[in-house]
């Protein structure tokens, strides 16, 4: 898969006709892939879009996480877009009336891998529980179910390949204190040096 560089708009060129799941075929405005530079050095990961983000196709509009980047340098407030951050979601599909069922999610893991493959992050944040427990269950050693998103806000969980920093859905005042000024010090380490290794690597692989 190629990705467009031209584009921040679904620049994987993933299905926007996805019928997978009857059931959100029906509820859904839209399919909502994910969005940013393909170069970013931050996977932002979501449970689902929001009602906003169903509208409009920009993952987590209408949510705290564009301020939170912009107060780490991660967003372009002038042009209103990611900057150095690539945002998606578990589920690109929005039911209003419950979250996405494991089936849904399972539906939507190829889009997700697919994404953290070709950005090649750094860093992951996943936003709430269930984007926690998932990239956890991929990408850490650490028994998913044994953890809670409170008690992981603004740390670091430890992952292969990956850094993990979660925060939760809708922090309060002292909680987005908190994960920014976290993040911002894992920001402030020289890992850019790291990534290429890795990403050479991985091209070595492949070939």
């Amino acid at each position: 898969m190629d990705a467009r560089q031209d584009r921040l708009a679904n620049p994987l060129g993933m299905d926007e006709d996805c019928a997978a799941c009857p059931d959100l075929c029906e509820t859904r405005s839209r399919v909502v892939h994910g969005y940013g530079p393909v170069d970013a050095d931050v996977v932002v990961v979501g449970e689902m879009p929001s009602s906003e983000a169903d509208d409009s196709g920009g993952p987590f509009e209408g949510t705290q996480v564009p301020g939170m980047l912009a107060e780490l340098g991660l967003w372009d407030e002038a042009s209103d877009e990611p900057h150095d951050a690539y945002l998606t979601h578990l589920t690109r599909c929005r039911h209003p009336d419950r979250g996405p069922t494991d089936s849904e999610e399972r539906n939507c893991d190829a889009f997700l891998s697919a994404d953290v493959r070709m950005v090649s992050p750094e860093l992951l944040v996943p936003v709430g529980g269930r984007a926690l427990r998932a990239l956890a269950a991929d990408h850490t050693t650490r028994d998913p179910t044994t953890l809670d998103v409170e008690a992981c806000h603004a740390t670091t969980v430890r992952g292969r390949g990956f850094d993990l920093l979660p925060t939760v859905a809708d922090p309060d005042e002292a909680e987005r204190a908190a994960f920014v000024a976290h993040v911002r010090g894992e920001l402030g380490r020289d890992y850019r040096q790291t990534k290429g290794r890795r990403g050479s690597e991985s091209r070595a692989r492949e070939e």
